[in-house]
């Protein structure tokens, strides 16, 4: 039985309330606050296990909040906010947050996405071997399989793959990926990143061009899709 607990921040009291509703009716336990000291309190005397956090809170900024959390709050911040910008949407996720869902947004979309970031917490340095739908990439020989057959990956191509897997379900922009892959003097190299990606996905996907594990998101950067799908 689920007994994850969530603390909303979140200034809009029906929000608050729908997503109360919501998550108690799928065995979440919740907790919700108005403001950011508020927010920040709550988190601090009782750790919760995913935060829901909403950009434009009242007395201080989103953004704000995110960057004090993550100096020692590890697991899952979901950013859930009307701010649609790429620059809100980059900072946000390039700053620590495991997700960005824009409102109005649709209750399946938001608990798929809170199970996969509670998910890849739980697994988080535990499995060595990782299976996906038709995928299975063995993390300790490195050796990587689809539909039970061995796929033959470049170490880059590899490097980018766990990294995806590794974050399943969470956008990595542009930037990250460069830094963690080619160093943190790469990030103008977006080509490279391109090329890399369009390889991954002509050995994993069934069709390149209308892939299901590595999603593009436009202007920001991709989303690795394991086993389940955000509709």
């Amino acid at each position: 039985m689920n007994n994850h607990e969530v603390l909303i921040i979140d200034d809009e009291t029906q929000m608050r309330r729908l997503l109360e509703i919501t998550l108690q009716s799928h065995n979440f336990r919740v907790r919700e606050a108005a403001t950011a000291k508020e927010g920040l309190l709550m988190a601090a005397n009782h750790p919760p296990d995913l935060i829901l956090l909403d950009l434009g809170l009242p007395d201080e900024s989103g953004h704000s909040v995110l960057n004090k959390l993550r100096t020692w709050f590890t697991k899952p911040i979901l950013i859930i906010s009307v701010q649609n910008s790429e620059e809100d949407i980059v900072s946000a996720l390039d700053n620590g947050a495991n997700d960005y869902i824009m409102k109005p947004f649709r209750t399946g979309e938001l608990l798929a996405r809170i199970r996969t970031a509670l998910r890849n917490t739980a697994s988080l340095g535990i499995n060595t071997i990782v299976e996906f739908k038709d995928l299975q990439i063995d993390l300790t020989t490195r050796v990587v399989r689809k539909n039970q057959e061995v796929i033959k990956l470049t170490a880059t191509e590899y490097s980018l793959l766990t990294l995806f897997i590794q974050n399943e379900g969470k956008v990595l922009t542009h930037n990250y990926l460069l830094k963690q892959i080619w160093g943190p003097n790469s990030t103008n190299e977006s080509q490279y990143l391109r090329v890399y990606v369009g390889q991954l996905r002509k050995k994993i996907e069934d069709n390149p061009n209308k892939p299901v594990h590595i999603i593009t998101e436009s202007g920001v950067g991709y989303r690795f899709v394991g086993g389940e799908t955000f509709i």
